[in-house]
């Protein structure tokens, strides 16, 4: 296969119909307003999008044990866990809940991983919004991940030829899954952006996950100047350094500041300069979703970064039939409030900077002595 000329970005519609649940966060739609969003301002041709294939049990099982991955699809057909697949596997809890397609929504994550690595084999980009399930564990569901699909992609990408892997979250939720696969591996540099004292609690400064890992914690109201000066002066350097063959961006959308279930200040905008940042310090690049549960800023984050991947301009305000997809949105229950205006009209936001904090500045010292 030649090296890709365009960007792909790969979907499917099992995104569109399914649902954790009425109480959960991700009850709200998210790849799918992407896919709409792209389609509605003239950005997805057929020729730049793929549909994604459901990934089987075997390849799975190149993290996941086998005993887990039977479990996850005798319990797509049930209404109630056993007691052991809620013990053992923390299937039916109230974080990775029931429901109708938790074994073929995660596979297909997991499938678009395995695809695009296929198709970044000799060079190119893809953005997979429906993978970034991070914290998957070999034997469990964990954080909302029924699978870990980064992880998945990276053992692709490296049975692909890409010796060197470079993964970089910026997630408000730390990458504990992926870093429970990866840690000490010389040829994997981790690099994870994410809120302090937050769940998974995992992920502090003093962690190196045994020399690869270089973690950040921040603080609330985390902002778009101190994402800048985290990616010019830790992020970017410390890839370079390393010199990967393949770079992975998990672009958690739950970092911006409507987000109901983190507390940082970031616009769109920071996530797009990251991308951009990254962009040309590898030959090959997968971008992925991840967290982010405002149904509204979700879908605008990850078609901004669709976006800039394709060299779209983007206009002031959104045409109609874009701002139709916006508008026809909602939280799907509960008591949140409506989106601000300019989230119906625009996708790009306003920027949001602020001070860089003398506790950031710290942080930052301490990681660059370790690069």
């Amino acid at each position: 296969m030649p090296h890709m000329r365009h960007p792909v970005l790969i979907g499917s519609e099992i995104y569109r119909h399914s649902t954790y649940g009425r109480m959960h966060p991700l009850r709200v739609p998210r790849v799918s307003t992407v896919m709409d969003l792209a389609r509605a301002l003239g950005w997805l041709p057929a020729a730049q999008y793929r549909r994604s294939p459901r990934a089987r049990a075997a390849a799975l099982t190149w993290f996941h044990s086998p005993d887990y991955i039977a479990a996850l699809q005798t319990a797509e057909a049930l209404e109630e866990p056993t007691p052991e697949m809620q013990t053992r596997h923390h299937l039916g809890t109230l974080s990775n809940p029931m429901f109708p397609e938790m074994f073929r929504r995660p596979a297909t994550g997991a499938g678009g991983m395995l695809l695009a690595a296929e198709l970044v084999e000799h060079g190119g980009i893809v953005h997979v919004p429906g993978a970034g399930t991070h914290h998957g564990l070999p034997d469990r569901a964990n954080g909302f991940c029924y699978l870990n699909d980064c992880v998945i992609g990276m053992m692709a990408l490296r049975a692909r030829g890409a010796r060197r892997i470079a993964y970089v979250d910026i997630d408000a939720h730390h990458c504990d899954g992926v870093q429970h696969a990866f840690a000490g591996d010389a040829d994997t540099l981790l690099i994870s952006t994410h809120e302090e004292g937050r769940w998974p609690f995992t992920g502090a400064l003093q962690d190196d996950g045994g020399g690869n890992c270089l973690n950040l914690p921040v603080p609330r109201g985390f902002n778009d100047t101190e994402m800048r000066a985290i990616r010019d002066e830790v992020i970017l350097p410390a890839v370079q350094a390393f010199a990967p063959d393949a770079i992975v961006l998990q672009c958690g959308a739950d970092a911006v500041e409507e987000d109901p279930l983190a507390r940082l200040s970031l616009s769109n905008n920071a996530h797009v300069g990251v991308m951009q940042g990254l962009r040309p310090l590898a030959p090959r690049m997968i971008v992925t979703g991840g967290g982010g549960y405002n149904p509204w800023t979700v879908g605008r984050c990850w078609t901004a970064v669709w976006a800039a991947l394709t060299g779209q301009e983007v206009p002031d305000r959104l045409p109609a039939e874009a701002e139709a997809v916006l508008r026809g949105l909602s939280w799907r229950g509960g008591a949140r409030p409506p989106p601000a205006p300019h989230i119906l009209t625009t996708l790009l936001d306003p920027p949001r900077e602020g001070p860089l904090r003398p506790e950031l500045r710290e942080r930052i010292a301490v990681l660059r002595r370790r690069f």
